[in-house]
């Protein structure tokens, strides 16, 4: 208390209030925990809204950095060398046949392949008939490569093997069936030596793929040597050279590998490598994020509206208390920091909750799928000031409608 003087000049005593943020933070605190289990339920909108926050970005990081390296092992590393022009440009620049073993002396490229695609003039393949048997007849498509094709393209084998120079050298009628290929025409082994036909003429099958990483068209396809190729269906020149690189030799490998192929003229011959694993990993994270920072925005919502309305209840359910202490001198000012106080520290405990939920989520996603968890440590910091911010906000309203309360109506609602 403290004795002022009274506008009309007398002397007497009034009451005034000072509310340190010391009590503030008490009357708070005593506020939230006066009903544990409604604080509890209140604060979950926060947590659920925190929580997706913080594990959608922890979990996109991590997925990016999870592409990254497959893209590094896959697609990054891979160059393919395709002649440039099209029509009578294209027929003028060719890719030599040699040009595996020329690929393969540049420093950093590990394996090497033609690949081109064989014009079987409308012939259909069979396989070989069993008696009494019908056999069906398929379009399937015949490629050609070299035996550094296979790893090239990083094909993986499910059964037998894949040719090798000396049955190029010799034109041997040997083929490799993709999984498709296979599956049409019925060949699960090659244990038996199958064999299959393209129209009139006999392939022996000595090998099945599995599955490939790079040109998708071999997964349908029956593959044979370029010398076969050219023996029997005059393959004039190879269509393209794929190219396996170590991990950041691409660029270099896309300026080096039409030189060597055509050093007369290496505009003839036009490179393709893989686009930067950085824009990809961005671009993906960036559709990743929006879609669940959406929802995480959504439960944010919900948990504002939520300290909202609890708060709004606090005001109805204490307006004798308000009333009192308005009449003991609080000003209008300190009852609308009270509760903004509480709102603000409902906010706070759910923010803090929710960015520990957030953090253990990602790092068991990441352990179930084998991951490393990458976790921005800032957004991890910030989450707990961020579920503050939403109840302050929330609070806004209740407070403000707290601190309207006239001290006598108030005490006489509270009665």
């Amino acid at each position: 208390m403290k004795l002022r003087r009274h506008p009309s000049g007398a002397e007497g005593l009034t009451l005034r209030s000072k509310l340190t943020v010391r009590r503030l933070l008490g009357e708070a605190t005593a506020g939230v925990s006066a009903r544990p289990m409604r604080s509890a339920l209140t604060i979950v909108g926060t947590v659920m809204g925190i929580t997706s926050l913080v594990a959608t970005l922890g979990v996109s990081k991590t997925a990016g950095n999870q592409i990254v390296a497959r893209f590094d092992a896959v697609a990054a590393t891979e160059v393919v060398i395709e002649p440039a022009g099209s029509g009578n440009a294209q027929r003028a620049s060719t890719i030599p046949w040699d040009a595996e073993a020329r690929a393969m002396r540049l420093n950093g490229v590990i394996a090497a392949g033609t690949i081109s695609a064989v014009n079987t003039r409308g012939a259909r393949v069979r396989s070989v008939a069993v008696a009494n048997s019908p056999t069906s007849e398929y379009d399937i498509p015949m490629y050609a490569g070299s035996p550094g094709l296979f790893a090239a393209v990083k094909t993986k084998l499910r059964t037998g093997r894949v040719f090798d120079a000396g049955h190029d050298l010799r034109a041997e009628r040997v083929a490799v069936l993709g999984p498709g290929a296979a599956a049409q025409l019925q060949i699960t082994r090659v244990s038996q030596q199958p064999a299959i036909f393209v129209g009139n003429r006999l392939f022996v099958v000595i090998g099945i793929l599995d599955d490939v990483s790079r040109q998708p068209d071999l997964l349908d396809a029956v593959i044979v040597p370029n010398d076969t190729a050219r023996s029997d269906y005059g393959l004039r020149v190879p269509g393209r050279l794929a190219i396996d690189t170590s991990q950041g030799a691409a660029a270099l490998i896309a300026r080096q590998a039409p030189k060597v192929l055509d050093p007369t003229d290496p505009s003839r011959l036009r490179a393709s490598a893989a686009a930067s694993p950085k824009r990809v990993r961005d671009e993906i994270q960036s559709d990743t994020n929006s879609l669940f920072l959406i929802l995480g925005a959504v439960s944010l919502l919900v948990g504002a509206i939520g300290i909202a309305n609890v708060t709004l209840v606090s005001v109805m359910e204490r307006i004798g208390e308000i009333g009192l202490r308005r009449a003991l001198g609080a000003g209008r000012r300190h009852i609308a920091a009270q509760f903004l106080t509480e709102s603000t520290v409902l906010g706070l405990i759910g923010g803090t909750i929710g960015a520990s939920l957030g953090v253990l989520l990602t790092v068991a996603i990441s352990a179930v799928k084998q991951w490393t968890p990458v976790l921005d440590q800032r957004l991890v910091v910030a989450a707990p000031f961020l579920g503050a911010v939403v109840g302050l906000v929330a609070g806004l309203y209740p407070a403000l409608r707290a601190a309207s309360l006239q001290p006598v109506d108030a005490l006489r609602a509270g009665t």
